[in-house]
């Protein structure tokens, strides 16, 4: 793979993130029968997002808390031009009390880990006491829903995964989701061996055995459906498993995409990171040029993710993509 295809995939990893979140907000919650009313054809197109009660929160093409927590992420990264876990918890903490606007779509485990006032100074204690406060049996997708810019780190994937899920879903299926996420984006986006099935069932099985059961239904399955739970709705292996469902059976990234979000469930948090697996398998340049300019806050996101670029992407091969970048929009 030559340097522009790691950039495209790089570019993919985030853009298919926003773009996930962004169009898997329409069936986020919605039972087969109400989508079968408001999306008779299937939901395809940002217009087409019904507007009830919850989704006229946002505007169309906005994305929810999954790619907000993924750039408060990324800003630490690029500010600390690496990884700094309390600049993350910084960033976690002043989202969730409202420093860049209302954090809609926050969710439960996530809300009561930021509250204390002491989080950013002992957020792992404050993870570990709202996971152990439910008995350890709390293991929502908040964690996984954000991880997808965590793969796209030079090094240190594992470690990295782990202690960035730790900062606010402790439980070791939350972790081990975000460990075989994160090293397969890695894989994908760096032209690396991917993890085959097998070394992803050794990978779960190095963090709770409850996950490989998961991982085996999206190998073996081929109806998308049959993996989707709604007594488990934000459970982060039904998440992991619908995102290796369409990384091992989507054709493409809009086939993957549109599988998924009209799978329903946790629409919007199932498709933020199945495709950002998809954008980094296939790259941006396979994404439907509509879904990346309906993203309203496009502007933002390509910052980011030049920026981030310039930071992890060796900077010779950086100056070549965006002089080509410069030359074709002078053209």
């Amino acid at each position: 793979m030559n340097n522009g295809q790691v950039y495209d995939r790089f570019k993919g990893c985030l853009y298919g993130q926003a773009i996930g979140d962004a169009l898997g907000l329409g069936t986020e919650g919605m039972t087969d029968e109400d989508m079968a009313w408001k999306y008779p054809h299937g939901l395809q197109h940002y217009n087409q997002i019904f507007q009830d009660r919850h989704r006229k929160r946002w505007k169309i093409g906005d994305w929810t808390d999954d790619t907000d927590m993924m750039l408060c992420i990324a800003h630490a990264f690029i500010k600390d031009k690496g990884v700094n876990l309390t600049d993350i918890a910084q960033n976690f903490y002043d989202w969730a009390h409202g420093k860049y606007g209302e954090p809609m779509g926050i969710g439960e485990n996530t809300y009561k880990v930021l509250s204390p006032c002491d989080y950013v100074e002992k957020p792992f204690d404050c993870s570990r006491l709202v996971w152990e406060m439910s008995r350890k049996q709390s293991a929502a997708n908040g964690g996984l829903m954000r991880t997808s810019v965590v793969g796209l780190l030079p090094k240190d994937i594992r470690l990295n995964a782990e202690n960035i899920c730790k900062l606010t879903h402790y439980d070791p299926r939350c972790v081990g989701s975000c460990v075989i996420a994160s090293e397969l984006i890695h894989a994908l986006v760096y032209d690396l061996p991917t993890p085959s099935y097998e070394d992803m069932i050794k990978i779960a099985d190095g963090y709770d055995e409850r996950i490989a059961p998961y991982i085996q239904l999206a190998y073996q399955e081929k109806d998308i459906t049959k993996l989707m739970d709604d007594e488990h709705m934000g459970y982060t292996l039904v998440t992991l498993s619908v995102a290796l469902w369409a990384y091992w059976h989507a054709a493409s990234f809009e086939d993957g995409l549109l599988a998924v979000v009209n799978a329903g469930g946790d629409a919007d948090t199932n498709a933020a990171i199945a495709c950002a697996i998809l954008g980094a398998k296939f790259g941006f340049k396979s994404i439907p040029q509509e879904y990346v300019d309906g993203l309203i806050y496009k502007g933002q996101l390509e910052t980011v993710v030049e920026d981030l670029a310039n930071v992890f992407l060796p900077k010779p091969f950086i100056k070549r993509i965006m002089h080509r970048l410069f030359e074709k929009q002078k053209r």
